[in-house]
């Protein structure tokens, strides 16, 4: 089973930058994008509809704001939408698919780099969203948790980590809650299960020509849970053509899809 995972900064403009002529011929059997930014007028031509897929997509309330969809070759048994908090379901940032027991989720973390009062609504998801985890794990799921967390867990997962300690997104508060994720609460960082090399990054600045010289941030992931991370046996980052400031996170399970 291949799933991948991609920050689209807006569909139409990772269409434009050739995003669904690339998808057909990488084998990938579940995708979740994010921050999507569009309704489904915008999305009503047939290009955002590939042969071999089926979708759904989640919109934000506010129009051009986040939104979140999942692209794949075989129907779920069921689609749940949002994850029972007000404030962040009306933001479109959780769509789950369900095969059997395994969930695959595209999730998009907010970000805190705008302001206070955006910091603090990050650190309200996140507490929230842990208690989902958990309910998650208590229901006896499998899960995938596809997307954008807005949050560099280690030094080795951004270039100027010194530089950004005081950053949103590299915060001591946010990486502590990452560290409770991977540690007692035992999900796992399912890229660093079988990829350890350093420069490996999956955002970058459109400043200062951040993408020729790989200075990147690594926020996109893949967490799961222990069952089905232990089945990953490949990780790679798309960087060879570019659909959006975001590169696409794949992975491979050995599991039957």
């Amino acid at each position: 089973m291949r799933i991948a995972t991609l920050n689209c900064n807006g569909i139409r403009a990772a269409a434009r930058k050739g995003f669904y002529d690339w998808l057909p011929g990488q084998g990938i059997d579940v995708l979740c994008l994010q921050e999507t930014r569009c309704t489904d007028a915008d999305i009503a031509d047939p290009l955002y509809h590939p042969a071999g897929f089926q979708s759904h997509w989640l919109h934000a309330e506010k129009k051009g704001y986040s939104g979140v969809a999942i692209y794949a070759r075989k129907a779920p048994d069921a689609v749940i939408r949002g994850y029972g908090d007000a404030e962040f379901d009306a933001e479109g940032r959780y769509l789950e698919y369900r095969y059997g027991a395994l969930s695959v989720v595209s999730l998009y973390l907010p970000s805190g780099s705008s302001g206070p009062d955006r910091q603090e609504a990050k650190y309200r998801c996140l507490a929230s969203f842990e208690a989902h985890m958990e309910g998650l794990v208590r229901a006896g799921r499998e899960v995938i948790l596809c997307g954008d967390f807005n949050i560099a867990h280690q030094p080795i997962d951004l270039k100027n980590w010194k530089g950004n300690l005081k950053n949103s997104g590299f915060l001591p508060e946010e990486r502590a809650w990452l560290d409770k994720v991977f540690g007692p609460m035992g999900w796992l960082d399912a890229f660093r299960a079988v990829n350890a090399d350093p420069d490996q990054y999956t955002w970058w600045s459109n400043r200062g020509q951040a993408w020729a010289k790989n200075v990147g941030w690594r926020i996109d992931y893949q967490v799961t849970t222990p069952g089905i991370g232990a089945r990953v046996h490949s990780a790679s980052i798309w960087t060879e053509s570019r659909f959006s400031d975001h590169a696409p996170l794949i992975l491979d399970y050995h599991h039957e899809f």
